[in-house]
């Protein structure tokens, strides 16, 4: 009887952590979409460079996707990695991205942050490991494994990775995240550390991994101009003082109006931010994602010169829970 009672209390307890694993997945994507203003990106602004997604669009598609995450997590605890868990975590993936078009109405809102998170998630859940380097690690290994039962489709970004033999986000994942575990999270925390609100902080995170991610979206639409543009673009904000000071605020408003002007948005950066700040949260005793101050300053996201006003005099602030 007590064996009984201490397996069901075991498998409780994990089923707990398979939902705050799937949470955070789910609060990464809504705060990495609600981070205003995004240079060519879907915000608090309006829907960036893109005609088919919107803010409620993707808190929606997070929502949907978020049981899914679930299931990864529940699949891959304590399991061995190896070809078995590939596989299931392939054909969760592939449920997830059925979701997600009901949910969206076809629209491909998380295709590659359900390959980024998705495999996250199984580091973390597999391996029983919070601190981000090692949970890419487990990541990496699990992605470098091939699945057979991939469908012979060829996407966007199988197209671009043969058209300009670039890495992707398969790329990415199988090389450990290195645009999260160099780029995004070291400029995330020292944004913190010299006293920047939570908003400018991601802010410079996402600029720091745009500045040299061959990030597949922005090929596809605008080929090496296009990443040319959004790389030097984001590097001139971080070199102008970063966002939250006045050079780097004008440097990010005219980014911002050359990627709308050429409908060039960096999704990929996008997702390594979520990837970062679901990292971010999972390491020590965080518990959440922290909450986007920008979501307190009212409705004042009407135009990117407003915006980046309101940056001028960031301050540091508490961590909030979302």
């Amino acid at each position: 009887m007590r064996l009984a009672i201490l397996r069901t209390q075991v498998a409780e307890l994990a089923a707990i952590e398979h939902r705050y694993l799937a949470s955070l997945a789910r609060q990464s994507l809504v705060a990495e979409a609600q981070l205003t203003p995004k240079p060519g990106l879907v915000d608090r602004r309006g829907s960036g460079s893109h005609t088919d997604l919107s803010l409620e669009i993707i808190v929606r598609s997070a929502a949907a996707i978020e049981p899914f995450f679930r299931h990864m997590a529940a699949a891959s605890a304590s399991a061995r990695v190896g070809a078995a868990l590939r596989a299931v975590l392939a054909a969760i993936g592939r449920e997830a991205e059925s979701a997600m078009f009901k949910a969206t109405g076809g629209t491909n809102s998380h295709k590659g942050a359900i390959w980024i998170l998705g495999l996250l998630i199984a580091g973390a859940s597999s391996s029983q490991a919070t601190a981000p380097a090692r949970v890419a690690e487990v990541a990496g290994s699990i992605a470098r494994i091939p699945d057979p039962a991939r469908l012979q489709l060829v996407s966007h970004g199988d197209l671009v990775r043969i058209r300009y033999r670039t890495a992707g986000a398969r790329g990415e994942a199988c090389a450990g995240f290195p645009h999260v575990i160099d780029g995004g999270l070291p400029a995330l925390n020292s944004a913190r550390n010299r006293g920047l609100c939570e908003e400018t902080s991601r802010l410079t995170a996402l600029l720091q991994i745009m500045a040299s991610l061959e990030d597949t979206c922005v090929l596809y639409r605008g080929g090496w101009q296009g990443l040319e543009l959004v790389q030097l673009g984001a590097r001139a904000v971080l070199e102008a003082g970063g966002p939250g000071t006045t050079p780097g605020n004008a440097a990010l408003n005219q980014l911002d109006r050359a990627l709308l002007e050429q409908r060039l948005s960096p999704g990929g950066s996008a997702d390594l931010l979520a990837a970062t700040l679901f990292l971010d949260a999972l390491d020590g005793s965080k518990g959440t994602v922290q909450e986007d101050n920008s979501l307190n300053r009212g409705n004042k996201w009407n135009t990117l010169s407003s915006n980046i006003g309101m940056l001028n005099d960031a301050s540091p602030t508490g961590r909030t829970l979302a």
